[in-house]
C-alpha cells in the first residue's frame, strides 16, 4: 500500500505515541504511588502526584499536538498555507512528540530512583531538539504558526526566506552548542542562553535586513 507523505508521518507519530503509552503501561505495576511530576531550574523534585498521572499528562499532550498539527493547515489563511513546506512541517510535528517521549523516559528513570540529573537531562534533550529543528529552518515558508515569525518576516517573504537561511545556521549552532555546554556541566542558564541567541540573532536580522530593503525601495 502506497502511503501519502502525510500518512507516513501522522503513523509515525501515532507509532510514537502508542510506543510512549505502551512503555508507561508495562512500567507501571513497578512504580511507586507517588512520583515525581516536576523539577526546578536546579533539578530538584519540587512536585509530586500519583502514578497514574505518567499515564495521562505525557501521552494526553502527545495526543493533542498531533491533532494542532493536523487542523493548523485547514486554518491557514491563503499565501500562508503550510503546503509549501509540509514535510518540513511535519517533520517538526515529529521532533515535538519524539521530545515529549524523551521527557517521559527521563520521569520514568527518576521514579525509579535512579541518580539522574532530571534538569540537565531534559536541557540537553532540549538543546538537541533545537539542533535537529534548526537543520530544517531554511526549509520553513511564511506562515502564522512557527519559525521567526517578527513583523518584518511576516510582512516581506524576500525578509522571511533570508531570515530563516541565517536561523538554520544559527539554531543548528546554539543547539549543539548549547548540549556540548550540558555536557561539560556548564551552568544551568549558559545553555538556555545559548538557544535564546541562536533565534535572537536571525529576528535582529529581520529588521535589519527589511530596513535595508525599504532603503533601497525593493520591498515586495
Amino acid at each position: 500500500m502506497n502511503l501519502t507523505i502525510n500518512q507516513r508521518y501522522f503513523l509515525g507519530a501515532i507509532a510514537v505515541i502508542l510506543a510512549t503509552f505502551a512503555g508507561t503501561l508495562i512500567a507501571y505495576p513497578r512504580l511507586p504511588a507517588i512520583v515525581p511530576v516536576h523539577w526546578n531550574i536546579h533539578g530538584e523534585v519540587d512536585s509530586w502526584g500519583p502514578k497514574w498521572s505518567l499515564l495521562v499528562y505525557t501521552p494526553g499532550i502527545m495526543i493533542g499536538m498531533v491533532l494542532l498539527f493536523a487542523v493548523l493547515p485547514w486554518l491557514s489563511p491563503k499565501k500562508f498555507e503550510v503546503d509549501s513546506f509540509r514535510p518540513t512541517y511535519l517533520y517538526i510535528m515529529i521532533m515535538f512528540v519524539a521530545m515529549f517521549a524523551y521527557m517521559q523516559i527521563v520521569s520514568f528513570l527518576s521514579a525509579f530512583g535512579l541518580a539522574l540529573d532530571v534538569g540537565r537531562a531534559s536541557e540537553g534533550g532540549i538543546c538537541l531538539m533545537v539542533a535537529l529543528l534548526g537543520n530544517v529552518f531554511g526549509k520553513v515558508r511564511r506562515n502564522f504558526y512557527m519559525g521567526i515569525r517578527t513583523p518584518w518576516t511576516i510582512a516581506s517573504e524576500r525578509v522571511w526566506n533570508r531570515t530563516h537561511r541565517l536561523a538554520a545556521k544559527t539554531s543548528f549552532v546554539a543547539g549543539l552548542t548549547g548540549l556540548v555546554e550540558v555536557l561539560l556541566r556548564a551552568p544551568f542558564w549558559l545553555p538556555i542562553a545559548t538557544i535564546l541567541s541562536g533565534l535572537f540573532i536571525p529576528a535582529i536580522f529581520s529588521l535589519i535586513y527589511y530596513k535595508q530593503l525599504e532603503h533601497r525601495g525593493e520591498l515586495n
